[in-house]
């Protein structure tokens, strides 16, 4: 499939209603506080188009971070003052990735997904036009890599896992690649990815 096949696919299936995910969703004997606040975020879910498909953008966190050090996630973070999360998604991928805004068109977005550090993160789909040369954040951001659309959209790439947290056994999503080891929320973020083209 050429990536613009790919990508009109994509298109269609941002457009249908999909469900809100959550760090939660494969452990249903947790309890989330009521009343509790989660403070808005947003990721750029950021795609090359190729001839023979599409590829899309992550980053490795540099092991120096405080949290999350080491993990593969999309660019992105918390939202700043009165910004709209679409804003918030663009700036963080020009912060971390050296991603032009003005080279990034937006075609969708997907559900929200709840996180366990009480972020409400808002996906947002983008299409990269033209060459792009990544620019890592130095101090956060330890590597920039991609991963061709399609492994992420198949679900048969991914498996549950899980591990002691907080005195629990936590069971996650984990769709790895190659030596890099996707999991947790950008898993689940890109599986509900993969559930709404499905749909």
């Amino acid at each position: 499939m050429t990536g613009s096949d790919l990508i009109e696919k994509l298109e269609a299936a941002l457009g249908k209603p999909g469900a809100a995910s959550s760090d939660f969703d494969l452990n249903p004997d947790v309890t989330l506080p009521e009343g509790r606040v989660l403070r808005d975020a947003a990721v750029l879910v950021a795609l090359m188009p190729s001839t023979d498909g599409a590829q899309l953008v992550l980053t490795k966190r540099s092991s120096a971070l405080k949290h999350h050090p080491g993990q593969i996630a999309f660019p992105g973070g918390k939202r700043d003052g009165d910004e709209t999360l679409a804003t918030t998604a663009l700036r963080e991928a020009e912060e971390e990735i050296g991603l032009d805004r003005n080279q990034v068109r937006l075609i969708g977005t997907l559900p929200s997904h709840e996180t366990v550090t009480s972020f409400q993160v808002t996906p947002h789909v983008a299409i990269i036009d033209g060459p792009f040369t990544p620019v890592p954040e130095a101090g956060e951001v330890a590597e920039v890599f991609t991963v061709p659309l399609e492994h992420v959209l198949d679900t048969r790439n991914y498996v549950i896992e899980g591990r002691r947290w907080r005195g629990r056994t936590r069971h996650y999503f984990v769709v790895p690649y190659g030596p890099y080891y996707i999991w947790g929320a950008t898993a689940r973020m890109l599986r509900s990815l993969a559930e709404q083209v499905r749909a």
